[in-house]
């Protein structure tokens, strides 16, 4: 196999809510974050050497430097990442490379994403987000050529991408709405998933009222709140630590535009690059994958993900999902958390549950939903409009 110089040796993971009771600043967030995750490790905090976030709502400048001063950590490696939802796997990677080339030997990568306490005491539950997120800064080429014409945020984007998919290649929305279901079936299991109790089938996705035609409610995420860390570290510490190290052993980013408006083709994404070199840098055959955990947020973006990323040839995704049983339980276990569909899109820390979903797999730490064999995986992140990819192969020790 490829490197393995860094490993993944320790986690938290908080429930995602639709309705978060406990408002706290990014800065406090990230402390109980570190805290939980160095805990879990068996590590302590005078180890750490490193801190990759993804900003803080505190200290829009020099992020790190506020959050080495508020924890307390000497930090020899600071990195701020930001490519949507492909920013926590490509968190993972940058602590990863960075204890490769020897300029840190333990890093702590924390994904808050908890309202902060609102100025003049107003309710941060009944926040609203941003209806132009994705660009409508002054002198945006979005907000001048995109937005105004109705194309906002995420789910217009994705359903063009999804009806030219459609269009050119003829998967069916039932193909489409088996990922869904499968997925929220992974769910029934996960005690913190939002869905955890509320099985759905084909006919139920199709029924639920049509947001962005041809996406259904069922087939997009929904948006809470959460939080998530992991401790990365040496593979010399890491066989000191409480659990079956997770080596990063090949990785993989690639971005090729902000909007859809850009996209060369609507059908093919950039998960191919990041797949073919993290793959050949692990030196791992993608036959060999005992589970994906793929970003999802939404049926459209796993569909072109497994091919793109080589497990299906273009145009035979929909072939693929029809012939394997994403479950699991089943022949191709796909997301054995439930995913982002069926746990909930945790803000930023719903693009970590992927990773934390292969880490459990492989410390066997995955409770009823464990697999008989989880050595290695294929995990994904997904930014901006299909514009962003980050592929992370994952194995154990």
């Amino acid at each position: 196999m490829g490197k393995r110089a860094a490993a993944l040796v320790g986690y938290t993971e908080w429930a995602p809510q639709r309705k978060w009771d406990r408002p706290m600043f990014s800065m406090e967030a990230c402390a109980a974050l570190a805290a939980e995750a160095l805990a879990d490790a068996g590590i302590e905090k005078g180890e750490v050497d490193g801190l990759v976030v993804g900003g803080l709502q505190e200290s829009p400048l020099f992020p790190t430097l506020a959050l080495a001063e508020y924890l307390g950590i000497e930090s020899s490696f600071n990195e701020v990442v930001d490519i949507g939802g492909a920013t926590s796997a490509g968190m993972i990677w940058r602590a990863a490379a960075a204890i490769e080339v020897g300029v840190a030997n333990t890093v702590l990568v924390l994904v808050p994403s908890t309202p902060a306490p609102m100025e003049g005491g107003a309710d941060p539950r009944k926040m609203i987000m941003p209806p132009y997120l994705m660009g409508d800064a002054w002198g945006s080429p979005q907000g001048q050529f995109d937005i105004p014409y109705g194309l906002v945020a995420a789910t217009s984007s994705f359903a063009m991408v999804a009806t030219r998919y459609m269009a050119k290649y003829g998967v069916s929305p039932e193909t489409l709405a088996k990922i869904a279901v499968h997925e929220r079936d992974n769910a029934l299991k996960n005690p913190k998933a939002v869905f955890r109790d509320k099985p759905i089938s084909v006919e139920d996705v199709l029924k639920s009222p049509m947001v962005c035609d041809p996406i259904h409610l069922l087939e997009m995420v929904m948006p809470c709140f959460g939080g998530g860390a992991v401790v990365v570290t040496s593979a010399e510490r890491a066989k000191r630590a409480r659990h079956r190290p997770v080596f990063v052993s090949g990785y993989g980013e690639c971005v090729t535009h902000k909007t859809v408006t850009y996209m060369k083709d609507m059908t093919m994404t950039p998960a191919k690059a990041s797949a073919d070199r993290a793959f050949r840098m692990a030196g791992a055959d993608r036959k060999r994958i005992d589970l994906a955990s793929f970003y999802d947020c939404f049926t459209i973006t796993v569909l072109l993900t497994i091919e793109d990323a080589g497990f299906a040839a273009k145009g035979q995704g929909g072939r693929f999902v029809e012939e394997h049983d994403l479950r699991w339980s089943g022949d191709w276990p796909l997301n054995t958390h439930g995913g982002q569909l069926g746990m909930g899109q945790g803000g930023s820390a719903g693009g970590l549950s992927h990773v934390l979903d292969s880490m459990r797999q492989i410390q066997g730490r995955a409770g009823d939903v464990q697999l008989k064999k989880a050595d290695l995986a294929y995990v994904t992140g997904v930014g901006g409009l299909m514009a962003a990819n980050v592929g992370l192969v994952l194995e154990g020790a």
